[in-house]
């Protein structure tokens, strides 16, 4: 697999959806959870997704019950609690693994395109974001404490 437009992804109904439809576009791939200290974080990445979403960003959802089983919920359950809470409207996916032997192969991946810090591939925690430009290339990786306002103007920059 040569780009992330070589990966099929289940959309949090369970729908397989082939990410060569988002060519072209800007991604921010991000793993999420609902009972998080950064769960937050879901209302500035919606706005980010409505700011930008015109000029071509998407904003992919992944949630993950890796990190202190702070995603516990089905998918209907996280639908459910990010549209109420949050009002989420940009793509959410299926409940994946990040890390280890079951990791998805999209994150895998993404983790071997954009390693952190000294070059560890593994993430670390709920919230760790990938900005994925226009050709299909992994151009940063960003940590879960970095807000989605503080990444508005890479974002901007790659659109």
């Amino acid at each position: 697999m040569s780009t992330l437009y070589d990966f099929t992804v289940d959309d949090i109904t369970g729908h397989p959806v082939k990410l060569d439809r988002y060519k072209g576009r800007v991604l921010l791939v991000v793993n999420t959870a609902s009972k998080c200290g950064f769960t937050p974080q879901y209302k500035g990445l919606e706005a980010l997704y409505r700011k930008y979403r015109d000029q071509g960003l998407e904003v992919l959802g992944f949630p993950c019950n890796q990190f202190g089983g702070q995603e516990p919920g089905n998918e209907q359950e996280i639908a459910t609690f990010c549209e109420t809470n949050y009002d989420v409207t940009f793509p959410m996916f299926a409940k994946v693994d990040v890390n280890g032997d079951k990791a998805a192969p999209v994150y895998r991946y993404l983790k071997s395109a954009k390693p952190g810090l000294l070059g560890t591939e593994a993430i670390k925690w709920n919230f760790t974001k990938f900005l994925v430009d226009r050709s299909g290339r992994v151009v940063a990786r960003y940590a879960p404490n970095d807000t989605p306002e503080s990444l508005e103007a890479d974002v901007a920059r790659a659109l």
